[in-house]
């Protein structure tokens, strides 16, 4: 594991993650706000160009990064390709981490 993937385990403990697909619609469509979608690597083209779509429109930022396995180990569930962050401050965290070599 590695640095950025093990803080996203932390920010799960703190209960500012949304995991999956629909919760993360669900959240952006009520206006609840998301300031980061994770989408795994390995996600569908389809499932890309929606989230992309979303954070346009909505003003979220939006990685592509690690496989939905690795998500999925770090977070207790077999695979997963889509998360969501509603901490500011976490979620700029993450993206330090990860642009930082944190991948």
């Amino acid at each position: 594991m590695n640095e950025a993937l093990n803080f996203i385990g932390i920010v799960k403990k703190s209960g500012n993650l949304l995991l999956g697909y629909n919760s993360c619609e669900k959240a952006i469509k009520s206006n609840n706000k998301l300031y980061l979608v994770i989408l795994a690597d390995d996600v569908s083209d389809n499932t890309y160009e929606f989230f992309k779509k979303l954070s346009l429109d909505k003003n979220f930022k939006l990685v592509k990064c690690f496989d939905k396995k690795s998500l999925g180990q770090i977070l207790g569930r077999e695979e997963i390709g889509v998360i969501g962050v509603k901490n500011k401050n976490l979620s700029d965290n993450i993206l330090n981490k990860i642009k930082s070599g944190g991948e």
